[in-house]
């Protein structure tokens, strides 16, 4: 199981890193992503999920056999991986707001087939466990991927302003 998901993430992150002048397309696939937290301003805008063409083609071929394999193997509740993201992100957003731990924070919410990535700015170490933590607390949310920064670090996702 752990090679599995350990692929799956390398997938991911393969997936995102587009060469350098190719166009995105912006959410070609509708993934979830949406603003969580509005505390601090400051921090710069995420660019959300993008793919150039290659990437879309050869995501449209790992999408729909990851969505597939999680039903027949009994993971998911319907053979659409892919179909509940919505609903989750919306119960991942909502428990981050909730959390007046997480109130001074501002914090994006993605979600791709229940693993969830955070991007955006918190004011310490602890609130980006606290982030984390209060997202995997969601029912049916499978991995949390924290891309928050510290005061005084860069961010660690793509920007809509180039950095």
């Amino acid at each position: 199981m752990m090679r599995r998901l350990g692929t799956g993430c390398l997938l991911a992150v393969v997936a995102t890193a587009a060469p350098a002048g190719e166009p995105l397309k912006l959410n070609p696939f509708n993934d979830p992503f949406l603003p969580a937290t509005e505390g601090a301003r400051a921090c710069p805008v995420p660019l959300g999920p993008a793919y150039t063409d290659a990437q879309v083609r050869a995501q449209s071929h790992h999408r729909a056999e990851r969505g597939t394999s999680c039903w027949l193997e009994g993971r998911c509740k319907e053979p659409n991986a892919y179909r509940g993201d919505a609903g989750l992100a919306r119960n991942v957003v909502q428990a981050l707001r909730s959390d007046a731990a997480l109130a001074d924070t501002r914090i994006w919410v993605t979600v791709e087939r229940a693993f969830v990535t955070l991007e955006g700015c918190v004011g310490s170490a602890a609130q980006v466990q606290r982030a984390e933590a209060v997202a995997k607390g969601v029912e049916g949310v499978h991995l949390v991927l924290p891309y928050l920064a510290l005061p005084g670090e860069g961010v660690r996702y793509r920007t809509v302003e180039p950095k």
